[in-house]
């Protein structure tokens, strides 16, 4: 009878994927993560380098490692230790393998340029300092399309975003949220913003025209955080609580923010669950901190509209979570996210696999992906222009490119005549000390910076040739 034939699985090519750890050896080993009380990943990869917030006496710091760097970490190795109080939340430059932001305790957020090679001390000073926070920022992230595009958000209930290419603040949005800020994230081509917040409200905020455009009480019910997440076609995802304490997902459309399209119970752990997306496979991953396991759901446009997929399970909980671009992954592998796991001592990838029999590319598992050109500048965006992210093929897989410096052109202090009056007694500064002998020192400082980096690198290749030679052996 034809009721027979009636499908009752779903077709998907991702209903098999499944997570796997890479060997022992693949892994970072001896990396003390911090211990910070904070909701955020405390890692994040690019398809070059792994950087993890660690311990640090006094200051904030967090190391960065070059994704081949597998194994045990020396003791000795460099930091990133320019904050004066601990590192809260970290991420990579979308359009620069090569340039990542901190966000800290101390209030400022730090841009830096981590050198190809790895440096032989730490790297204390970064490219540009962003002050304008008033309390810790725990919150930041690149515009997805924007040349230099920054954004941080504070415990000052306040987001701010600048231009890291001048250094400048280009707008702050204040007196939108009356209570700390849980996350934020961009849309795809970087117009909107989700915002989630402890006055329990879901706000879809237009950046350039500082309005909230669309909010949502109460997504879930409990009291502990909620997170939100930008989808396809404009959706958003949420994760929280219920009022019982079980876990939620919710999926939302925009134009109609009363009901859910999807709300879905889980479980009744109290971890928040950070929520990683993947637009190219329309896949969500969900992973809580302190949990031990990663859960996939498929979004698509038919019910129930969140698809659960598979549960990734081991023994031992995450105390934070890298999730790779896909640039980053292996498609001669099928590899279709690859997370980065942080335990209390080390960092294990894990990869997500669909199982095919084939060795070719295959191209329906990899759309064209966003590539690490930029679509737009600062200045075009902030006057209200956008575009969607520029694409790349992954058919003959990515190769990253050379470090590219990150220049940053502040408006020179110098121009700026002092103020007229008494010159104070104290100054050191003598007074026929000339414009062009300042000039001559600061061209002689220059110089000698650059002598030092170039001896910097000249001593790195020479211990990584005598560890070649060594292998090994002490």
């Amino acid at each position: 009878p034809p009721a027979m034939s009636r499908r009752v699985v779903r077709q998907s090519k991702f209903r098999h994927v499944f997570g796997q750890p890479v060997k022992a050896d693949q892994m970072y080993e001896d990396i003390r993560v911090s211990k910070v009380t904070c909701d955020s990943s405390f890692c994040a990869v690019n398809p070059k380098f792994v950087a993890i917030i660690v311990e640090s006496g006094g200051g904030g710091a967090f190391i960065v490692l070059p994704l081949a760097k597998t194994g045990r970490v020396d003791k000795n190795h460099p930091l990133v230790t320019g904050h004066t109080a601990p590192v809260l939340d970290i991420d990579w430059c979308p359009h620069n393998d090569n340039v990542i932001a901190s966000a800290s305790e101390d209030t400022t957020v730090m841009v830096w340029q981590i050198p190809d090679y790895v440096p032989v001390r730490n790297i204390t000073e970064p490219v540009v300092t962003l002050e304008g926070h008033s309390k810790r920022v725990s919150i930041i992230s690149w515009h997805p399309t924007a040349r230099n595009v920054l954004l941080s958000a504070g415990c000052d209930n306040l987001v701010i975003l600048w231009n890291v290419g001048t250094g400048e603040m280009l707008l702050a949005l204040d007196d939108m949220h009356t209570d700390l800020i849980y996350n934020v994230g961009w849309n795809r081509n970087g117009s909107l913003l989700v915002t989630t917040c402890k006055d329990k409200k879901v706000r879809v905020i237009d950046p350039r025209k500082q309005q909230v455009i669309a909010e949502k009480t109460k997504p879930h019910d409990g009291t502990r955080p909620i997170r939100a997440i930008f989808v396809a076609d404009g959706k958003i995802f949420t994760t929280g609580f219920s009022k019982m304490s079980e876990r939620q997902l919710g999926l939302w459309d925009l134009n109609n923010f009363e009901e859910p399209i999807a709300l879905q119970e889980m479980d009744t752990s109290n971890g928040v669950l950070l929520p990683f997306y993947d637009a190219d496979s329309s896949i969500v991953y969900l992973c809580g901190k302190g949990d031990s396991s990663i859960r996939y759901f498929e979004i698509t446009d038919e019910a129930p509209y969140v698809h659960y997929l598979n549960t990734y399970s081991s023994k031992e909980p995450q105390r934070g979570m890298g999730f790779m671009p896909k640039r980053g992954l292996d498609v001669s592998k099928c590899e279709i996210a690859r997370f980065f796991k942080l335990h209390e001592r080390k960092c294990e990838p894990i990869v997500m696999t669909v199982p095919r029999k084939s060795d070719l590319f295959q191209d329906d598992l990899y759309p064209d992906t966003p590539g690490p050109e930029p679509a737009l500048e600062a200045d075009e965006w902030l006057s209200g222009k956008d575009a969607e992210p520029i694409l790349i093929s992954l058919r003959d897989g990515y190769v990253p490119v050379k470090n590219r410096e990150l220049k940053v052109v502040k408006k020179n202090i110098l121009d700026s005549k002092p103020p007229p009056g008494p010159r104070r007694s104290h100054s050191t500064c003598d007074s026929d000390f000339s414009q062009p002998a300042l000039e001559e020192v600061l061209e002689e400082i220059r110089a000698l910076k650059e002598m030092v980096q170039a001896q910097e690198k000249r001593i790195s290749d020479l211990e990584n040739k005598l560890c070649q030679f060594t292998n090994g052996t002490d």
